[in-house]
């Protein structure tokens, strides 16, 4: 291996992907155990997790699936256990877990002010509560052995918030604060090899957004067609858009990056509009 492939490689690392049964998770997951990573899939579907695993070792790769709701420790810390058993400590976190609900949306036939505040609550837990309690049972580990990385998944709506999904774009916001709080806490506490950062997807067509950007078939709403056409690279993100930038940032390459947020949005961002 060269210098520089070594400085990329992440092989034989033991990397858990929460929300490792969803549509970006689940292709976190195939990337990192493409690259040669130990992963532990992170799922509350047994069955969607499982066969992410199935397609990882079906690539030569080692996987292993763990059943866990971010939003309980308890569950947390025994995936947590059984991980460290049959894998070994843990090199890499990526807080895949996350999401939308409906209930949070504002329609026609729901305003702003009849949203329901449990379920406002509930996207707050999946986002923000799930990825705190996942960086402190796996964060722990790192901090005693002196070395890791975090990678939360934030959001283009943390910067820029969208119209009708108040919830998740307050969530995502605070996933950005809490990266970087995090990022300066297990450094200066524990090892400045510590390093906590986040991506920010685009837009991707997942479960929870799908109602809202196409017609159920193969056109696009006008919420749809109002982003890709302010998208200059003019289409929704693949979930493996999202592989080259976690697999740099957890790598050795990304040693003196720590506390940022990288946007993966096709310039969605960066277009005025003009």
């Amino acid at each position: 291996m060269t210098e520089d492939a070594a400085n990329f490689s992440i092989q034989g690392q033991v990397a858990v992907v929460t929300g490792g049964s969803g549509v970006l998770g689940a292709a976190l997951a195939r990337g990192l155990g493409a690259a040669g990573a130990r992963v532990a899939v992170v799922g509350r579907r047994v069955e969607a997790t499982a066969a992410v695993v199935q397609a990882i070792r079906a690539s030569g790769g080692t996987a292993l699936a763990v059943a866990a709701d971010v939003r309980d420790r308890a569950t947390v810390v025994a995936a947590a256990d059984r991980i460290t058993q049959e894998l070994g400590p843990v090199d890499m976190l990526i807080n895949g877990a996350g999401g939308n609900d409906p209930r949070t949306t504002t329609t026609t036939d729901q305003s702003f002010f009849d949203l329901d505040p449990s379920a406002i609550q509930d996207v707050i837990m999946l986002n923000v509560t799930g990825s705190i309690i996942c960086a402190q049972v796996f964060g722990k580990g790192m901090a005693a052995r002196g070395a890791g990385s975090i990678i939360n998944i934030a959001s283009m709506n943390a910067f820029r918030p969208l119209t009708r999904i108040p919830a998740y774009s307050a969530a995502k916001a605070a996933v950005v604060n809490f990266t970087q709080w995090l990022a300066v806490h297990m450094a200066q506490t524990y090892s400045p090899d510590i390093r906590v950062n986040a991506i920010a997807p685009g837009f991707f067509l997942t479960d929870q957004n799908r109602f809202l950007l196409t017609d159920g078939g193969e056109g696009m709403t006008a919420r749809g067609a109002a982003i890709l056409a302010h998208t200059p690279q003019g289409r929704f993100g693949d979930p493996v858009d999202l592989v080259g930038a976690v697999h740099w940032l957890v790598s050795p390459a990304a040693r003196f990056v720590t506390g940022v947020v990288i946007p993966i949005d096709g310039g969605f961002a960066a277009f005025s509009g003009v």
